[in-house]
């Protein structure tokens, strides 16, 4: 397997783009890496813009950043309930400075930049939120996945392919960094 003795974290919320939570999660499981979706304290469950569910494995709150080698944020309408909670913040932060890949895509692009971990870093996404992230002190291009370093992004579900492929690529060429 691709990924065996890798933790991602996908995090979760109200709203998130189905294929964008679903695709990566079961990729990165078929590659062998141990996933758990992370929430808020008190919410068991996140439904999707279509109404899909998704149980959450821990919240934000009792897990450590150098728990994970990775944290995936999909898109939708979640990242905007997302960076309104400090500790999801400071989970992505804290993966990211832990030399661990943060992965965006489409709308996800606000977590990072409200997390700080954005400027001087080329990035993409879905073009609404174009401006978002410039301010935010990226330098912003339209392609279907931009690497920069440990930080992944992708525009929408047709770019899925090429943002997981990515993904594992990262996370096989990173050093050990957890037992």
């Amino acid at each position: 397997m691709e990924l065996t003795e890798k933790r991602i974290a996908i995090l979760a919320e109200n709203t998130y783009e189905d294929l964008e939570l679903w695709y990566p999660l079961m990729r990165m499981r078929e590659a062998g890496a141990k996933v758990h979706v992370i929430g808020m304290p008190g919410v068991e469950q996140y439904l999707s813009k279509h109404d899909y569910p998704v149980t959450v494995d821990a919240v934000a709150d009792a897990v450590r950043a150098d728990d994970f080698h990775a944290v995936i944020i999909p898109g939708g309408y979640a990242p905007d309930r997302i960076r309104r909670h400090q500790p999801m913040l400071d989970l992505v932060r804290g993966i990211y400075e832990n030399g661990g890949v943060v992965a965006m895509i489409c709308h996800a692009g606000w977590v990072p930049a409200s997390a700080g971990i954005l400027k001087g870093k080329k990035v993409t996404s879905t073009g609404s939120i174009r401006d978002d992230l410039v301010n935010a002190g990226a330098e912003w291009v339209d392609q279907e996945v931009v690497v920069d370093d440990r930080l992944i992004s992708s525009r929408k579900p047709d770019d899925l392919p090429a943002f997981c492929r990515a993904i594992i690529e990262a996370l096989q060429s990173a050093s050990e960094r957890l037992s």
